[in-house]
């Protein structure tokens, strides 16, 4: 930052209505040629305020009047030009890149989908876990099945998204993101109140020169920021890879067999079917599988004191 810079910036510090003052100035040297004297800006600033700005030498003596002393520095500290608006954020791109494995588990994820629509798949897949599950079922009935896999599923879930999800360098990647649209309404601020008070051509055109920098840095941002949705994205792959098999078991059970025909009582709906819809097409196994994964999920968090929101850098 250069020294005129540094001036302005230790006035804006001490008195905060010299911002103004200070856009006053430079507006009305727009006007003028770049020359401005005390008559022209009386009504919108001090003497005092005049004064300081001379004796800093952030005004200095001009061919009639004064000028303004460094007009990049000083444009630089009432707009934000540099990086001062923007905090410096450092994100490794490359730690969000996927991994062979991140990769392999997401084809194994989408090839396991097709098991939604093929009963060919679907006779596999349970048949396989129903070696496993099985005996659980037998020994249980089946809404403490689903309670047990949905018990399963939150604490693999919860595991897997706080090891694979870094949620810091999401933090930065929200910072950065933020920051910018910040910047971005300061200086559509400043440009709607420029353009109530009469602001001069130029002052405008140096404004929009302003919009459209930010807006390219704006659109430089958010192709960078495509590491964030790859790092959220990440731990759901391979949820999915495990989740999907069980669901498929689930529905293969329920189906298949005369699972699908007992009865149960849930909360409000009174005695249904495993098929039956509850929730519009929703059937009741699916809605009693999610209100226990929810429930469980939200208390292993809190057992095992993970936090999942992102942090701040």
């Amino acid at each position: 930052m250069t020294r005129t810079a540094e001036k302005i910036d230790a006035l804006v510090r001490e008195d905060a209505s010299m911002a103004e003052a200070l856009e006053s100035v430079r507006a009305e040297a727009d006007r003028n040629g770049g020359e401005v004297e005390w008559a022209d800006v009386r009504d919108d600033l001090t003497s005092g305020q005049w004064g300081r700005l001379i004796e800093k030498g952030v005004l200095v003596d001009g061919a009639e009047g004064f000028e303004i002393a460094d007009r990049e520095a000083y444009d630089e500290a009432l707009d934000g030009d540099g990086d001062t608006d923007v905090p410096d954020v450092d994100i490794d791109e490359e730690a969000s890149k996927w991994s062979q494995w991140d990769k392999m588990a997401a084809v194994g994820s989408v090839l396991l989908m097709i098991g939604y629509w093929l009963e060919s798949v679907r006779d596999v897949v349970g048949g396989a876990l129903n070696l496993f599950l099985g005996p659980l079922d037998a020994a249980l009935p089946f809404y403490a099945v689903i309670l047990v896999v949905a018990m399963l599923t939150g604490l693999y879930s919860t595991l897997l998204q706080a090891n694979l999800m870094n949620m810091d360098r999401i933090g930065k990647y929200q910072e950065r993101m933020k920051a910018m649209q910040n910047k971005r309404s300061d200086v559509q601020e400043r440009k709607k109140e420029a353009e109530e008070r009469g602001a001069s051509e130029a002052e405008l055109e140096r404004l929009d020169n302003e919009m459209q920098r930010v807006q390219e840095e704006q659109m430089e941002a958010m192709a960078e920021n495509l590491g964030m949705f790859k790092e959220q994205f990440r731990p759901m792959v391979w949820i999915m890879l495990f989740t999907i098999p069980l669901f498929l078991w689930m529905y293969w059970k329920i189906h298949g067999g005369p699972t699908g025909d007992e009865t149960v009582v849930m909360p409000i709906a009174g005695e249904v079917t495993w098929r039956s819809g509850l929730l519009g097409p929703m059937p009741a196994w699916i809605v009693w599988y999610f209100l226990c994964s929810m429930g469980f999920t939200q208390l292993l968090r809190k057992s095992l004191n993970i936090d999942m929101t992102p942090s701040s850098a």
